[in-house]
C-alpha cells in the first residue's frame, strides 16, 4: 500500500494496530498496510513497540499513531459510513457496539478507541437531501433514534 498524499492521523494510546486490524474486518475496501516500529525510545512507548500503522477504511488512506494518553477523540471528527439497508446499517453498528463501544443518537456510535462513526443509510440522506415535508417528517423520526431504523425513516418520508 503506497502512502497517500493526504492522510487521516489517528492518535492511539498503544492499539492502533488493534484498531486498524477490526476496520479492515469490519468494513469493505478497508486493509492494513505497513506497520512500523519505533526504533528508539519515546514518551509513549520503548524502541521495538508498534509506533505507526497505515491502513485504510472504506476507501480513506489513515495512519493509527501509538501516540500514549493524554489526547480524546470527540465527535468533531467522524467516520460516516453510507447503508445501504437495514442489514448492512446493523451489521456496522453491531460491530462497532458489540467490540467495546458505545451507542449515541441519530445514528452516531464510538468505538472503543474513541472513534467516532455515523452509520447512515442512504434512506435518510435522500430525504433530507429532497427538503420540504419529507426532509422534516425523516429529520424528526431520526431525532428519536440511535441506531437508524430504515423503515421508521422511509414510513416519515412518505408521510
Amino acid at each position: 500500500m503506497a502512502q497517500a498524499r493526504n492522510t487521516v492521523c489517528l492518535w492511539f494510546d498503544g492499539e492502533a494496530e488493534a484498531a486498524a486490524r477490526f476496520y479492515a474486518r469490519t468494513f469493505p475496501d478497508s486493509a492494513v498496510g505497513a506497520v512500523t516500529v519505533a526504533p528508539g525510545d519515546y514518551p509513549a512507548g520503548r524502541a521495538g513497540d508498534v509506533l505507526t500503522v497505515a491502513f485504510t477504511v472504506a476507501g480513506i488512506a489513515c495512519i493509527g499513531l501509538n501516540g500514549g494518553a493524554g489526547i480524546t477523540h470527540s465527535e468533531a471528527f467522524s467516520f460516516q459510513i453510507a447503508t445501504d439497508d437495514q442489514e448492512e446499517t446493523d451489521r456496522y453498528w453491531t460491530a462497532i457496539v458489540e467490540n467495546g463501544g458505545q451507542e449515541s443518537e441519530c445514528g452516531w456510535c464510538r468505538d472503543r478507541w474513541g472513534i467516532s462513526w455515523q452509520i447512515t443509510p442512504r434512506v435518510l440522506t435522500d430525504a433530507l437531501a429532497a427538503g420540504g415535508d419529507e426532509a422534516r417528517r425523516a429529520f424528526a423520526a431520526m431525532m428519536e433514534m440511535r441506531k437508524i431504523d430504515v423503515a421508521a425513516i422511509q414510513a416519515a418520508r412518505n408521510g
